[in-house]
This record gives structure tokens, sequence and C-alpha cells, in this order.
């Protein structure tokens, strides 16, 4: 079950890192889990450059990719231990399984292994938790302002940092430069001013490659 509620604006007496128009809420997952991640920001990232148009949550994957999820797309970052993923069978190799989310099956995927970068059972890790966004979309049920959110968690090497981005800015790579797996989950590539390039995803397309039960 991917369908969730979602409120923005839901705060819980616990911490919450608060974002410009949103919040990234940090709640206890479980009795036996530790807290959710902390993100912690440099005090640049919360003011605007100019021309910035939208946020975006930074994160490293393997080999040497940084990339970017829209903050509005984003609900919180999880710190999972790993034998609280339960396998599911007859899934592909990138779903990892399922985890209880406060009482909601939460679907756990390997972001990195789905869009053809190196999957997290081939790397040299020696971490006991899985660092895992999560991803939230929202889509209209009827014609009227009924809507119902979709979850999905993204298991990633770690998170980075809040960039603002111009989103005219994002443009196309060349074909050269994609791989075929990434193709359908990408937004773009925002090229900064330090002349670093970052892959920008589309979270609508990557829960709607979710296989439905």
């Amino acid at each position: 079950m991917l369908d969730g509620e979602f409120n923005a604006y839901h705060l819980t007496p616990t911490s919450h890192y608060r974002i410009p128009n949103t919040f990234i809420m940090f709640d206890s997952l479980s009795a036996q889990a530790p807290l959710s991640l902390s993100l912690q920001t440099k005090a640049s990232s919360s003011v605007p450059a100019s021309g910035a148009t939208e946020q975006f949550l930074r994160f490293h994957m393997e080999p040497d990719t940084n990339v970017l999820v829209p903050v509005r797309q984003v609900t919180e970052i999880l710190s999972i231990p790993l034998g609280q993923v339960v396998p599911i069978s007859h899934r592909p190799a990138w779903v990892m399984g399922v985890y209880n989310w406060r009482g909601e099956i939460l679907w756990i995927v390997d972001i990195g292994h789905l869009i053809g970068l190196t999957p997290w059972y081939q790397q040299n890790t020696h971490t006991s938790i899985h660092t895992a966004i999560v991803l939230h979309v929202r889509s209209n049920l009827t014609p009227s302002t009924n809507t119902k959110s979709q979850m999905l968690g993204l298991v990633v090497n770690r998170v980075e940092d809040i960039e603002w981005c111009d989103s005219d800015l994002i443009q196309s790579p060349p074909s050269s430069s994609e791989t075929p797996k990434l193709t359908p989950f990408l937004r773009g590539y925002w090229l900064k001013s330090t002349g670093e390039m970052l892959a920008v995803l589309d979270g609508a397309a990557i829960i709607a490659s979710m296989p439905k039960v």
C-alpha cells in the first residue's frame, strides 16, 4: 500500500527542521528505532540566490553522483536499521521491501539501483542503518479538490543540503551523458555557477514505476 495522508503543515511535539514554505519533520520511527536523521544545512541555504524559484533536497549516490529532488515532494528523512526493512518476494531487485512507518506500510526502494547507478548491495559500506528520503506526490481523485498522497522511501548514500534553483535553468542534457535507466526519471540537469552539474529527478515518475500490488 503506497497511499498515505500527508499534511505539509502538520507538526508533532517532537523535533522538526523548518524549511521556508514547508516542514521536514523528525519523528520517532518506532519504540525500537532511533529518531529520524537530522538534516543539517548551511546558513546560506535558507536564503535564495537571485532568480532562484524552487528548493531542492540534495543527496549523494554512488558512483560520485549528486542528485536533487524538489523539497515540496519530501516528507521526512529517516534513519532505518537494516533489519527493519522486510523483503517481499516477486518484486524487482531495486525494491528492497517494506517498512513499518508509524503504523503505515512504506515501500523502500534502492533509488541508485533503479536509475542505473551502483546498487546498495554492491557498495562497500559498513553501516548498520539505511538513510531514506520519504517521497510523496499528490494526485487528483476527481475533478473536485479531493486528492490522494502516495509515499515511497528512497534509500540514498547520504543527504547533503538544500539547494535553491531557478527552475527555468533546468535543462535536458546531451544524450551521451544519460544512462538508459535514468532517463525515465530525469526532469533534467542543473549546471551551477561553480560548474557542478546536478541531476534533477521527477518524484512522480519514480513513484509511478512501482509495481502494482
